[in-house]
């Protein structure tokens, strides 16, 4: 009759009872900080799943800022979550040429990563080989608990359904040898992530787990609330969905995607099938009336307005790529604070119009909105 919450109480109280808890405390609904948490980390560098990683990505919770230093002291990239998943997917942190150690571990903190990245969106190429997460709890066979949000899990299956994971890539955790407990098997679910390495003060475990990792999003388990708050999740989802993919949400009755998109969203990402006129090509031809252009989708504008005052045009389009919807042009008309975006039907139109809601530059929330309706307003 144990469940996950019974585990990770009972992980939380013994923590703050026996004072292993460290800042930020109390460490309740989180994953917890703990006295010890450098040295468990000192045992990263030394896997050899470490060594031979070029691109590591670590979460961004206080256990784990030992781990980030040690990735950026070996020369390697470090790639962290965004807090929340709120501004996209990840950030490279980026330290500044001839970083100290000193410097290193300020770009390891949670401000470092703030001030000393850039956001990687889903349109790149990037390879994980390596993948550190927070626990609240774990098992030595690999079952992993964590605060009960997800967002772990999320990443996760992001970066599968990104390409940017294979079944290959190793997981580690670090926690406190007191989180290492029995977790029974019947509480894992689908979406659940397992680790492969378990670094406590004490020891490092090979758990030899074999359960297999989510193939992707479960998409049946994400709310519409959750969809809401997370921009880069809906982009996401709508390239599923072009895909042929089933992402029914929570709560939703299933629907199929309708035929043909697929297409709309290769084009809307900047690319093309070989042996096709390009876009400027295909829309010169559908305004001439050519054969080339006969039952050819007229392009589509989207509106976006309330750009800040000091917006620059490269941080719209560094926005755009992140939520994986590069039109096909860009107008910029940045003294009248707006923007006008070209893409090769109302169809991609629409999905631009729905993965760009709430989107925020600086702290403007832009108005977005499909041409022709701004303007009817």
């Amino acid at each position: 009759g144990v469940s996950k919450q019974d585990i990770r109480e009972q992980i939380w109280d013994h923590m703050e009872s026996q004072n292993l808890a460290d800042f930020p405390r109390p460490v309740h609904h989180r994953i917890p900080n703990f006295k010890g948490a450098s040295h468990a980390a000192e045992q990263l560098p030394r896997l050899q799943a470490f060594k031979t990683a070029r691109t590591i990505k670590v979460n961004p919770d206080a256990p784990q800022k030992n781990a980030r230093f040690f990735v950026l002291e070996s020369n390697k990239t470090l790639l962290v979550p965004t807090p929340r998943l709120r501004t996209g997917l990840f950030n490279k942190i980026t330290p500044p040429p001839g970083a100290t150690k000193d410097i290193l571990r300020k770009c390891a903190t949670s401000q470092g990563v703030r001030n000393c990245s850039v956001p990687i969106g889903l349109d790149s190429r990037v390879l994980v080989d390596l993948v550190v997460v927070g626990s609240v709890a774990v098992s030595e066979k690999g079952w992993r608990i964590g605060k009960g949000e997800g967002y772990a899990d999320l990443e996760y299956a992001m970066m599968v359904s990104m390409g940017a994971v294979s079944t290959e890539t190793p997981v580690v955790t670090i926690v406190h040898d007191c989180q290492v407990v029995d977790i029974p098997e019947e509480l894992l679910e689908e979406h659940d992530i397992t680790v492969d390495y378990i670094l406590t003060p004490t020891r490092v475990i090979a758990t030899g787990c074999e359960r297999p990792q989510p193939m992707g999003i479960t998409w049946s388990k994400i709310s519409r609330e959750m969809m809401e708050k997370i921009p880069v999740l809906r982009s996401l989802r709508a390239r599923e969905q072009q895909a042929g993919k089933d992402v029914t949400l929570q709560g939703e009755h299933q629907h199929l995607p309708e035929p043909g998109r697929q297409q709309a969203v290769r084009l809307s990402a900047g690319r093309r099938p070989p042996d096709t006129p390009g876009p400027e090509a295909s829309s010169m031809a559908a305004a001439r009336g050519s054969p080339s252009g006969e039952g050819a989708p007229l392009a589509a504008d989207v509106y976006v307005g309330n750009l800040p005052r000091d917006a620059r045009v490269s941080d719209l389009k560094r926005a755009l790529r992140e939520l994986g919807s590069v039109p096909l042009r860009l107008t910029w008309q940045g003294p009248r604070r707006r923007a006008f975006l070209r893409y090769p039907d109302s169809a991609a139109a629409q999905q631009a119009v729905s993965c760009l809601q709430g989107l925020r530059l600086g702290t403007d929330t832009l108005r977005v909105a499909l041409a022709r309706q701004q303007r009817d307003k």
